[in-house]
């Protein structure tokens, strides 16, 4: 590969992970909507999944610090637990499913859940939080996405808004280290990918301090709707996938 060629990859996948870890700080999550189909356009599927676990790893070490005074270790440690089982299974297996029906299921569980936060369903909401985390980390490691299920069993913690980015950033961080290793393990990263991390690093700082600048000008009603706008991008990503 000529130096033209590797900045060609290098370059957009570090525009890619600049904009997924500000959406991921701002947001608390929908990171993977940006990069995983960023990585594996550029640099192959299994590979790109690995690349954004790793990447979206050291992202919540620094979202960690960032929301330090915001971490809502009791409230979110059920779904930390969830999430980071299901993850490690997800990527023992990356391809246990059909994307298909992967992809119609979670836009299926997106509208449900949005019906019953509509109606204050809270007990519901609260039993239902765990199944969607262990669903989520399932679904991480074998798809490289877990925004919309993490994001709703998270949203069902009824959390304000910077705690809701903690709580995020806590089940994350378990979820993708969980994963790293499984993948370190079957060796899925390459030379490329582990110079990309590396250029990634001081932008993991630059893109989570201007997403938390971002989330701490944002209402609870705005942030709500940001929440909402994740989840509908993961959708039509999902549907596309599907169809």
């Amino acid at each position: 590969m000529t130096d033209i060629e590797y900045l060609s990859v290098v370059l957009p996948a570090l525009l890619a992970i600049f904009a997924s870890f500000v959406v991921s700080s701002s947001a608390g999550l929908g990171g993977s909507l940006f990069l995983v189909p960023s990585l594996a356009l550029l640099i192959g599927g299994k590979e790109g999944i690995a690349l954004a676990a790793l990447l979206l790893a050291g992202n919540n070490v620094a979202k960690v610090l960032a929301y330090r005074q915001t971490l809502p270790f009791r409230k979110a440690a059920m779904v930390v637990v969830a999430v980071t089982i299901g993850a490690a299974l997800g990527a023992s297996v990356l391809v246990a499913a059909p994307s298909s029906v992967v992809g119609v299921s979670i836009i299926v569980s997106i509208g449900a859940s949005f019906l019953v936060e509509r109606r204050e369903v809270a007990v519901m909401a609260r039993v239902f939080s765990p199944v969607l985390a262990f669903a989520a980390g399932a679904t991480s490691g074998f798809s490289g996405s877990s925004g919309p299920l993490k994001g709703i069993a998270i949203r069902n913690l009824r959390l304000d808004r910077r705690h809701f980015v903690g709580a995020a950033s806590l089940a994350s961080l378990s979820g993708d280290a969980a994963k790293s290793l499984v993948f370190a393990r079957e060796s899925l990263l390459t030379q490329q990918s582990l110079v990309i991390f590396v250029a990634a690093v001081p932008i993991m700082a630059a893109g989570t301090l201007t997403g938390r600048r971002l989330n701490s000008r944002t209402g609870e009603v705005r942030f709500a709707a940001l929440f909402w706008l994740v989840m509908s991008g993961y959708c039509v990503r999902l549907g596309l996938g599907a169809f």
